[in-house]
């Protein structure tokens, strides 16, 4: 106490500041403790979540290709399983948007499990272990490896084929995965890196490429599925100021980014731009990944 008296008028009072804020900080909110982070719920009942999401490719039945972008069926399998142990339920983009948006519950331990690309062997691998666990996932296809592999006669190969949009339409209506737009023909880095303009590009030119790009894939996923996509993943994550503005200027509800991180949900509907996810390194067992992200 005699330290504390002998402080500044000024440092004792910056020190009492900050007690009260915690105190009250306290009062307001009470803390759920999770694995992944904490429920807060406030004392005029709003709600925040924290919320994982998991970020998979391709899946291939084969432990000698697992890779960091390459998991197999098992190991999605046990992924499920552990979540499901640990108390958590899969959503989808639609419910985050109907939590921000109406007020819709989301479960107490939301986690979205996401699929990059649109490989085939998401249709032959994940889709099944979806409708066994009675999980949901969320599936961001490439509109032009869709068009490539839909042609007729065109063979399908786990190894390197992609979805067709007969088989997005089939998964789309078990109502356990989402469909969201991957861009058409933008996932690719010959050309530039993603969705970024590149230096010198006319800025004009690169806004109306970008957004007929967009606005294309999405047409074939609402052809396809009868529903348009609200979300749009980020090829490579790679992203700018100018093509955020654009993207998020088309009407979509959320985007996917490849940062990794836990994400923050409340009622603010910004919060669903620039979600990020944990890459699932399929060189890990599922406790090596969990137990690295649930720290």
């Amino acid at each position: 106490m005699k330290k504390f008296l002998s402080l500044s008028t000024a440092t004792r009072h910056n020190i009492i500041s900050a007690v009260l804020s915690v105190i009250l900080l306290m009062v307001l909110v009470n803390v759920k403790k999770t694995p992944f982070g904490a429920v807060y719920v406030s004392n005029n009942g709003e709600i925040f979540y924290n919320l994982p999401v998991i970020m998979y490719h391709s899946v291939l039945d084969s432990t000698s290709r697992a890779s960091k972008y390459v998991i197999t069926p098992q190991t999605l399998k046990n992924d499920l399983d552990y979540l499901k142990e640990k108390g958590y339920t899969t959503v989808t983009t639609s419910e985050l948007v109907n939590f921000c948006e109406k007020g819709a519950p989301l479960p107490e331990k939301p986690v979205i499990i996401t699929f990059d690309d649109g490989y085939f062997n998401n249709y032959s691998y994940v889709y099944p272990v979806l409708k066994e666990t009675n999980q949901k996932a969320v599936l961001s296809v490439v509109g032009i490896y869709a068009d490539t592999f839909s042609r007729e006669g065109e063979v399908l190969n786990n190894n390197y084929s992609h979805a067709t949009w007969s088989q997005i339409k089939e998964m789309s209506d078990s109502g356990l995965v989402e469909i969201e737009n991957h861009s058409y023909d933008m996932h690719d880095l010959s050309r530039r890196k993603g969705i970024l303009r590149n230096k010198g590009e006319d800025e004009q030119l690169y806004k109306e490429l970008l957004i007929k790009d967009t606005q294309r894939n999405s047409s074939l996923i609402q052809q396809a599925t009868g529903k348009a996509p609200l979300a749009y993943t980020y090829p490579f994550g790679a992203v700018s100021p100018h093509g955020r503005e654009i993207i998020e200027g088309l009407g979509f509800k959320a985007t996917y980014g490849c940062e990794e991180g836990i994400n923050v949900i409340t009622r603010d509907t910004e919060c669903l731009f620039g979600l990020k996810r944990f890459n699932r390194d399929g060189t890990k067992t599922t406790e090596e990944f969990f137990g690295k992200i649930l720290k």
